[in-house]
C-alpha cells in the first residue's frame, strides 16, 4: 500500500498534474488507485466506434449534437418514433431477402 500514496513534498496546498491537455488537481492525502486494465469486449468496441463516427457524421450534417435545446419532448419522441419505423422497415426488408434466399428454414439444431 505504501507505493500507491503519492506524497507531496514541496506544495502544502496541491500539485498540478497536466494529462492530456487536462489539468488534475492534487491535494495532500490524495491516494493513487492503481487497476488492473480492464478486459474489453471487441464487440463492444466496434460499436463504440461506429457510434462515434455517427455522431461526427451528424455534427457536421446538422451542424449541432443531442444536446440541443430547440426541440422539445414531443419532437424527440417523433424523431425516435421515425427511426424505429425506419427500422422496421430494414428488418422488413432483410427478412424478405432472408425467405427468397430460403435462409428461413434452415435447420437450427
Amino acid at each position: 500500500m505504501g507505493d500507491s500514496i503519492e506524497k507531496y513534498e514541496d506544495d502544502l496546498y496541491w500539485k498540478s498534474n497536466s494529462t492530456n491537455g487536462s489539468t488534475l488537481r492534487r491535494y495532500p492525502g490524495d491516494i493513487n488507485v492503481t487497476m488492473n486494465e480492464p478486459k474489453k469486449d471487441s464487440y463492444v468496441q466496434i460499436v463504440k466506434a461506429k457510434f462515434e463516427q455517427r455522431s461526427q457524421i451528424g455534427i457536421e450534417k446538422y451542424n449541432t449534437t443531442l444536446e440541443r435545446e430547440d426541440l422539445d419532448l414531443m419532437d424527440w419522441l417523433s424523431h425516435a418514433q421515425e427511426e424505429a419505423m425506419d427500422f422496421t422497415l430494414y428488418l422488413e426488408r432483410i427478412m424478405a431477402e432472408v425467405k427468397a434466399l430460403g435462409l428461413d428454414k434452415l435447420d437450427t439444431q
